[in-house]
């Protein structure tokens, strides 16, 4: 997963981006953040900013500078870094979205990579994993959940013991422009759907990774589904739609009034900001934290 969209991306990196952001990084103690309420956890998404800040120490003390706690979906191996600037992993990645719990065959791949995962996972303190249903590949939707249900039960039991919540992301398949602004062939393409497998999986270690974005595509009606199933959300991701860009004026989803919601539910994760930048992404980041930061 890393490769591809590492090569989906690195064409928007603009020359000077990279100078700018070392410019901006360097002297983050000097700066107050740009997150000055606190009251929403804020983390950055290793992949969309790896283009512009390569290297982890620089990205680490961008995050500071932004006010954010954490820097996700990067390999346990950068770990020890985030540690060193105060920073945590708000979730680990696994086995990525293409393979997953719907197909039989798939299981002994995903269990391998989470238990893997779930145990580096508890022996550093990173608390949270992702999962994902897989691809439909020609099973019904019943077939499909029947087959997370069971396949998901093979792992959670081992989550439970190691004190580590699974999360299961919902992914739109409406876009079909971009490979990773949408996913068609993804089974567990609704709200209701995934958590109608969470709920017959029965554990409070699996929850539901509700991506703003993906969700605003599918089902819309995001706050009233973020009330409609609080003890179900176990992270959130954001992006602008259309076009899963910065959390401006060209988009159409009132990020403000979510993480209002967010706060009204008691939602005490972490929200990973997960946009493609389509301008100077620190410019971006200032304005998605902002936004956030209510």
């Amino acid at each position: 997963m890393g490769i591809t969209r590492r090569t989906l991306i690195q064409s928007a990196a603009a020359v000077g981006f990279a100078g700018h952001a070392a410019l901006r990084a360097a002297s983050p103690e000097k700066a107050e953040p740009v997150a000055k309420k606190g009251r929403i956890k804020q983390s950055l998404v290793h992949w969309c900013y790896k283009p512009y800040w390569p290297e982890v120490d620089d990205l680490c003390q961008t995050a500071v500078r932004l006010g954010c706690q954490s820097i996700e979906l990067i390999d346990p191996a950068h770990w020890p870094t985030l540690k060193k600037h105060g920073l945590t992993c708000a979730i680990a990645g696994s086995h990525g979205f293409r393979v997953g719990f719907n197909n039989r065959d798939e299981w002994e791949t995903c269990i391998a990579k989470l238990k893997e995962r779930i145990d580096q996972c508890a022996d550093f303190g990173v608390d949270r994993v992702i999962t994902f249903t897989g691809m439909a590949r020609g099973l019904t939707p019943e077939e499909g959940a029947d087959n997370c249900v069971e396949g998901l039960k093979q792992i959670v039991g081992y989550a439970e013991e190691r004190g580590v919540t699974l999360c299961l992301e919902m992914l739109n398949t409406r876009d079909d422009t971009h490979p990773m602004k949408g996913h068609p062939g993804y089974q567990g393409n609704h709200t209701d759907y995934c958590i109608d497998i969470i709920e017959r999986v029965d554990s409070p270690r699996l929850k539901l990774l509700f991506d703003i974005y993906h969700v605003q595509i599918m089902d819309g009606d995001v706050i009233r589904r973020l009330k409609q199933y609080p003890e179900h959300i176990g992270h959130i991701h954001t992006a602008g739609n259309p076009g899963r860009g910065e959390l401006d004026d060209n988009q159409e989803i009132n990020y403000p009034a979510v993480m209002k919601a967010l706060l009204a539910i008691d939602y005490d994760g972490y929200v990973g900001q997960e946009f493609l930048p389509t301008r100077d992404p620190w410019e971006g980041l200032v304005e998605a934290v902002s936004e956030c930061d209510v």
